[in-house]
């Protein structure tokens, strides 16, 4: 099967934003001009096709990253073949809490759209998504939607993304009229006017520019064209010699500046209707195709060499599994982002982590939640594999001949737990299953089981994260459970080095156990390296067979905790010396005398506890501001920064996350209702003693006092 679409004409984007800034408005925009649905759906009535889920639609907000496809061929933006071009669309969560769904989106696109709330600016989680297609080097375009609303404006919401996230954002359109009478846009590369009577009107009006915005728009076009030409040596000769610049040249300087990555594009409007068809025009002339993004890198899961490949269906199958879901009529379902190549279904294919090969079924593409059978799949496409059996989030699929691992995902730790339990017999034995599955397909959640209490803990990114997971484990596992109150997902770390010594010797009349070793311990110093062991053994003191097993030993130490019971992070481990028995010794003794080891070095190397801490942002009326202020020093947190949104005062603080439960019920009742907040994970720091000691002490993991010392 011949694929429908050159690569050159395919365009793989993402809409991100901070929660309630229109994204999934605007998805339906989208699909209702490029024909795919024939009447807006609206979010608060439940009736858009991205939300689909049944808890999506009940709360109004986008819980899980939805992909669709649709078509479109460039209507007023016309830079060199006017094609139809397939835009694959992933439309992503705002909540801080589903932050695990844009990472993984971002990954594998290679564009964004970065939609903006017109009356609220740049929001945090903005400034979130910001940063993550910065990781990624995403191009990316800036919409500010909703200005067309009472306190909608553009420009104060451009003059704040200038602040905040970026001086090279720069519109390539200007809106015509303000608030409520906003009914169209000057395009600042033609200057021409785009009018329309109502928003679900098919056609712009085409015209001059408005007599009382001429001078603004030569400003705006002057500035725009002075910045872009920086990115095109020819063109800023010819700019500077003070020639015209055609509108081609234009259009193509727009193109390569935004590509670079350090240029966006802004355009605005309502985003529910006919604008976003001059957004459209922008995506496919201004964002990358996968050929313009350039090779993928990777390494050679033998050689560890370096390797590379070409976006072409000539090259080795290459794909990355960005998204597992459970589909309650197909089963497991694998997204992915082919890199190079074509897969066929009924072909095999190897999984580069786990060295095994599997077998292709069925081959989907994603409307939401639709599917549509395809054969093949190619270079540049996004779709999903149809029950795989060992595919995780962060896999690299590939030719069975001609192996690559990619760059794998990162995801954050996660900051809340809670403990759960089965209601009834019955429940028990499915609750297992139904964690396992959900944890299968989000990387941010996570279960462990206490010992000592023999309860489940279950630790996800914030409470509607745990609340959302109970709820689906409710309805689509049919699981009932008892949920406990949320607990803060501390870690414990050290502030010195120290050494240990851990000997594990039994005699029990017939073959005992003998396990002995020596372990330095010191802080982590490499970023993002985490724990580490290291094994310098030498001249065989300690055979080689069980070194493995002192690591595990160490491992399972770090995961339960030495002064509190929480996991321990960031510590060097280094095996240096030890001894063994000819005939008592055994994996068990060293795993053993691993653990023992390792938990005497952490008492004596200065632990430490860590608590999440959460960037805070509080909207508040000036009545209140004092009373907010107080009451977040009183929380333990650091007032950052005061500014002023319109006639509401900002907040930006950081605060423990321990400080925070129940703190939506706070605000409302000082504000008498008036002020809100939103919220996200910042960073992990040390705990203050006397704090410290209280959780400690609570969970009498050693004596109170020791701590930090």
């Amino acid at each position: 099967m011949p694929r429908e679409y050159p690569i050159q004409q395919t365009r793989n984007i993402g809409i991100i934003a901070h929660i309630d800034a229109g994204k999934t408005t605007i998805t339906e925009g989208i699909l209702f001009n490029t024909g795919l649905i024939h009447k807006i759906g609206t979010v608060h009535e439940g009736e858009t096709v991205t939300d689909w889920m049944e808890q999506e639609r009940e709360r109004g907000i986008t819980i899980t990253a939805a992909a669709v496809t649709c078509f479109w061929t460039p209507k007023f933006i016309k830079l060199g073949v006017e094609n139809k071009h397939k835009i694959n669309i992933i439309d992503t969560p705002g909540h801080v809490d589903f932050t695990v769904e844009v990472e993984r989106s971002l990954r594998v696109l290679d564009g964004a759209v970065v939609v903006f709330d017109g009356k609220m600016g740049v929001e945090p989680q903005s400034e979130t998504v910001w940063r993550q297609a910065d990781k990624y080097n995403v191009p990316r375009l800036c919409f500010i939607n909703k200005i067309n609303q009472t306190g909608g404006d553009f420009y104060k919401s451009l003059d704040a993304i200038h602040k905040r996230l970026s001086p090279n954002a720069f519109p390539i359109q200007l809106p015509i009229g303000f608030e409520k009478d906003i009914k169209g846009v000057v395009d600042l590369v033609t200057m021409k006017s785009y009018t329309y009577n109502e928003y679900t009107d098919k056609e712009f009006s085409v015209g001059e520019v408005p007599a009382d915005l001429k001078a603004k728009a030569e400003e705006y076009r002057h500035k725009l064209l002075e910045r872009v030409v920086e990115s095109d040596e020819a063109l800023m000769e010819k700019y500077l010699a003070d020639q015209q610049l055609t509108e081609q040249e234009f259009l193509t300087a727009i193109r390569k500046a935004t590509q670079s990555g350090k240029f966006y594009p802004v355009l605005g409007g309502d985003g529910r209707g006919i604008i976003v068809q001059t957004l459209l025009d922008a995506v496919t002339n201004f964002l990358p195709s996968p050929i313009e993004r350039g090779n993928v890198k990777g390494v050679n899961p033998k050689t560890k060499e370096e390797m590379a490949r070409t976006p072409s269906d000539a090259e080795p199958f290459t794909a990355l599994a960005f998204k597992i879901a459970t589909d309650p009529f197909v089963g497991k379902l694998a997204f992915f982002r082919v890199y190079s190549g074509v897969l066929s279904a009924g072909s095999y294919i190897l999984n580069a982590r786990s060295g095994n090969k599997e077998r292709v079924g069925r081959i989907v593409r994603m409307h939401a939640d639709e599917r549509q059978d395809i054969k093949e799949v190619f270079a540049g496409d996004i779709a999903a594999l149809v029950g795989p059996k060992e595919t995780f989030t962060g896999d690299t699929l590939c030719d069975v001949d001609h192996p690559i691992v990619l760059e794998a995902i990162k995801f954050p730790e996660p900051v809340i737990s809670v403990a759960i339990e089965p209601k009834t017999k019955q429940d028990q034995e499915k609750m297992g299953l139904a964690l396992q599955k959900l944890a299968e397909e989000d990387p941010t959640f996570r279960i462990r089981s206490d010992e000592e209490t023999n309860q489940t803990l279950i630790s996800g990114m914030g409470e509607l994260h745990l609340e959302i997971i109970v709820d689906r484990m409710k309805r689509e596992f049919k699981v009932e459970a008892n949920v406990g109150r949320p607990q803060v997902a501390y870690k414990e770390t050290i502030k010195g080095k120290s050494e240990s010594e851990g000997k594990y010797i039994r005699q029990t009349g017939g073959r005992g156990q003998y396990g002995h070793v020596y372990i330095r311990i010191e802080p982590q110093t490499e970023e993002g390296k985490g724990n580490e062991f290291v094994n310098e053994i030498v001249g065989g003191t300690i055979p080689r067979e069980y070194i493995p097993a002192v690591d595990k030993g160490i491992r399972e130490a770090e995961d339960r905790g030495v002064i509190a019971g929480f996991p321990v992070i960031n510590i060097k481990t280094t095996l240096y010396d030890g001894s063994y028995h000819e005939v008592d010794s055994s994996e068990i003794a060293f795993k053993i005398a691993g653990s023992m080891a390792f938990q005497d070095a952490v008492k004596k190397a200065r632990p430490i506890l860590l608590e999440p801490i959460m960037k805070v942002e509080v909207l508040t009326p000036e009545s209140s501001l004092g009373d907010v202020i107080g009451d977040l020093n009183s929380k333990r947190g650091k007032i950052l920064e005061m500014t002023e949104r319109g006639n509401i005062k900002v907040v930006d603080a950081e605060v423990p996350l321990a400080e925070m439960f129940g703190y939506a019920t706070q605000i409302r009742s000082m504000s008498q209702g008036q002020a809100s907040y939103t919220m996200e994970f910042h960073h992990y720091e040390e705990v203050p003693r006397n704090v410290a000691e209280k959780i400690i002490g609570e969970s009498g993991k050693i004596r109170v006092g020791q701590v930090g010392k």
